[in-house]
């Protein structure tokens, strides 16, 4: 049984799955919302946190990676920017998990400006309210459809 909630942890530790995937799957699999949504939100927070504090490594590595592959823009950094412009740090970290990721949504916020304390808390809110809203109407809504009436 442990071995699934390191699952959970490690899902929502990978850019693109995160919360949004992991801890509905966690949840219609039978474990413990409680627990699925804890450890999906230290798992997400963590890479997060990695990859503010390694901002300007990751930053130099990125940039030539994508140079490198002839890449520009992508549509999910164009719209993280469309984010930005209009709602600012604040606005990206709150949209960022269910539009574009939290990685991306770190990243670019960095990218354009914002510092690593900021992006911290405000990633850290949205990981947490995302986290409650996704595991509570998972949990809700699994339970209202297995119930028995």
């Amino acid at each position: 049984m442990i071995y699934e909630y390191f699952l959970v942890f490690l899902g929502a530790a990978i850019p693109w799955l995160e919360i949004a995937l992991v801890i509905p799957l966690g949840i219609v699999w039978g474990l413990s919302p409680f627990w699925v949504m804890v450890m999906a939100f230290v798992g997400n927070m963590l890479t997060v946190l990695a990859l503010i504090i390694g901002f300007d490594k990751f930053k130099d590595w990125y940039l030539k990676r994508q140079e490198a592959k002839g890449k520009t823009d992508s549509k999910k950094s164009e719209r993280a920017k469309n984010i930005w412009n209009k709602y600012g740090l604040p606005g990206l970290a709150l949209l960022g998990p269910i539009l574009i990721g939290t990685h991306i949504a770190a990243f670019i916020g960095m990218t354009l400006g914002a510092t690593k304390r900021n992006t911290t808390i405000w990633l850290a809110v949205s990981i947490g309210l995302w986290t409650l809203v996704f595991g509570l109407a998972t949990a809700l809504g699994f339970d209202f459809f297995t119930r028995e009436l």
